[in-house]
Order: structure tokens, then sequence, then C-alpha cells
């Protein structure tokens, strides 16, 4: 394994910190509220950061993120590349391809996902669904949504056509209720004259790892819509592909709040010495800091894999459990080393505490994801 990014790939990362760290400003997430950052997320586009993943896949996705999450910018970069960009790269028809991924590209087009509530949706009529999804993030921006149905199929359905009320988390993701009503959808990689890809096939077993390619020429002409067929697995793997890219959403979260928490702890003093010099805030900021990297290392991993052709569906569980567990420790320790400064609900490392116990719950939480993890063990379907 090899986890040193590409030329391109640093090339996009440090772009992307030097846009969110000018615009993401505490001013400017103050004034935002629970809403998204409209300027910001042109610019973002404008620069071509969406647009690029495509070409630096799903570890450079991970990348981006990570800067996204030191700063807590309000934009749907993860969302619209993970069910929008990537997915409809991997499994969309070469039509959805030309027509969608452009846009997506540009930020004309927005997409946000509400595939973990499979059983939610179902399809009442041809290409006609029905059902409720209580919370989806971004969905206030979004011109699509991508929803998985009760027999795990994937869908389009245009946000204009569906019912979309406002709900308001603690954490600010523009987040919405989405209601399905005879709602048309657009099957993902349906095309004319083509049969549907088999469904209920899990990533690792022996029909999903012959569909895979193998390696990363193959995979690279996956992402940028190469390839003509759908993988038979299409929904374990967006589902992976939302687990790596949350988690890495995750580590860039952790690493803010750390940083945030060692520069109070070195510029506050107590009895004439800074906190920072108190054996128990070290070992605290340490055990945090372990967290992180564990959080970051198995997020490349899991992307690495996908990136390479290899089955990754049961480490982007292992980097879910570890932004979960972890994730949610981390930010706790971060508002615990601020001391009193950070119960001010105004103070910016409120926000790293925030958005690390909405990914938490996002993510699933941290038993919950061990015993989806645990299962496959037991069953056997693990990958290597």
């Amino acid at each position: 394994m090899d986890f040193t990014p590409t030329e391109e790939q640093a090339a996009a990362r440090d772009l992307a910190a030097r846009i969110f760290g000018d615009l993401s400003t505490h001013e400017r997430l103050a004034a935002a509220g629970t809403g998204s950052d409209a300027e910001l997320w042109k610019e973002l586009c404008a620069a071509g950061l969406v647009a690029a993943v495509a070409d630096i896949g799903l570890l450079g996705l991970v990348l981006l993120l990570e800067e996204q999450g030191r700063t807590t910018a309000q934009v749907p970069f993860a969302a619209s590349c993970v069910y929008g960009l990537l997915a409809v790269a991997a499994h969309g028809s070469r039509e959805q391809r030309e027509r969608l991924v452009p846009g997506i590209g540009d930020g004309t087009v927005v997409v946000s996902g509400a595939i973990a509530d499979a059983g939610a949706v179902r399809e009442e009529a041809a290409g006609r669904l029905s059902g409720v999804v209580p919370v989806v993030p971004w969905l206030r921006d979004a011109t699509h949504v991508l929803v998985a149905d009760d027999r795990r199929r994937l869908w389009l359905v245009r946000t204009a056509e569906a019912g979309c009320e406002p709900v308001e988390l603690t954490a600010p993701w523009s987040a919405g209720r989405l209601t399905l009503d005879g709602t048309p959808g657009e099957r993902l990689g349906a095309s004319a004259g083509r049969e549907d890809a088999p469904v209920g096939t899990r990533a690792g077993s022996e029909e999903a790892s012959a569909s895979k390619p193998p390696g990363r020429e193959e995979a690279s002409a996956s992402a940028s819509g190469g390839r003509e067929e759908p993988c038979v697995d299409a929904y374990e793997d967006v589902l992976a592909l939302a687990r790596t890219a949350f988690a890495g959403l995750q580590a860039g979260v952790c690493a803010g709040s750390l940083a945030r928490a060692v520069e109070h702890t070195n510029g506050r003093e107590q009895f004439g010495r800074p906190l920072a010099a108190k054996q128990g805030v070290q070992l605290r900021a340490a055990d945090a800091y372990m967290d992180t990297e564990a959080i970051r290392v198995t997020a490349y991993e899991a992307a690495w894999r996908r990136d390479e052709g290899l089955a990754y569906a049961t480490h982007a569980l292992t980097a879910a459990w570890w932004a979960s567990e972890a994730g949610q420790r981390v930010v706790h320790t971060g508002q615990h080393l601020h001391g009193g400064t950070g119960a001010d609900l105004e103070h910016p490392v409120h926000r790293h505490f925030l958005w690390g116990r909405q990914l938490d719950a996002y993510l699933g939480c941290g038993s919950e994801v061990l015993q989806e993890l645990g299962d496959l063990i037991v069953s056997g379907e693990v990958e290597t």
C-alpha cells in the first residue's frame, strides 16, 4: 500500500486548503447558520475541484474532504461527489454520465443521498417511488437525490418533483425531510434495451469480485465513465464510497478540533505555566492525536483499495467505525481541553464538536457498525 498522494492529488489538496482557509472563516460560518455558503461552493466548483474528483479518485476526494473538515466549511462537497459524480461515473449509463457529470462538476447539479434507509422507499408503479426519509443531508441545496429502494436499486429523483421540508439539525448541513408520493425516479444505470443488474450482491463476494476491475487503469476508467456496464453491487459500492468519504471528512473535523485545542492550551496559562505543560492535558491530546491518525489511515486504505480496483467494503466499514467511535472521543476532548470556553456555543471549537457528533450519527454509531463488520467476518465474506 502506498498512500503517497500523486502530483495531481497533492495539487488539488493544496488548492482546497487555500480556498477553505481563505473563505471558511468563523464570521462567514456564523452568518450562514444552518445553511450553506453559496459563494464558497461556487469558488470550489470554479476552481475545478469537484470535477477533478473524477481524475484523482476516492483517495483524492478523501484528501479534499480532510481540508473541508478542518474548517467545517458548509458546502455539499462530500454528498455531491459521492452520491453524484462518483456514483454516476461508476454505475450510470453512458447517457446519464454525459448528461449529469459535467453539471455536477460545475456545480449546477448538486446531488444528495438517501441510500442508508433502503427499506423506506419502494417502487409503487413503473418508475414511481413512494416513501419518506426523515433526514437527508444537504437536501436544501440538492437538485437531485440518490435514493435506494427496498430492493437496493438506486434511483435519481429530482428535488423539484419531490416533497422537501427543512430539518434543523444541531450541525449545519442544510438537511431536509424527503417525501416521495408516486414521484418519478430515474434508475441509475438503466437504459433502453438493458436488463437490470442483479441486486443484493454484497461487495467482496465471488460475484462482486468478478465484476471489479483488476488494476489502476481500469479503476480510473470506471471513475471517469469509461465502463459501460454497472457493477452488480452498485448499492454496496456507493454505500462503501459514502462511508469512506465521510470518514475522511471526520478525520479533518478531528484534526481541526485538536489543532484548536493545542493552540488554546499553549496560550492559556495557569499558575504561571501554560496548560499544555500539564501531563493530563498532554495525555488527552496524545490520545486524540492517535485516534485522529487511526481515522485517517483507515480512510486512506479503503479509498486506496477502491482506486486500485480491490475489494474494499469491509475496509470502508473499518474506517466508518473509527470515524464514529474515535471521532466522538476526539471532538469531546477538543471541547474539554478548552475548559469553560468550550461550553460557549459561539466558539469555533463548538462547531467541530457538533460536526463530529453529527458524523458519528450519520455513519452509524460505533456498536452498529462493529456488529455489521462482525457479521461479515462470521459469514466469511471479509475480503483481503
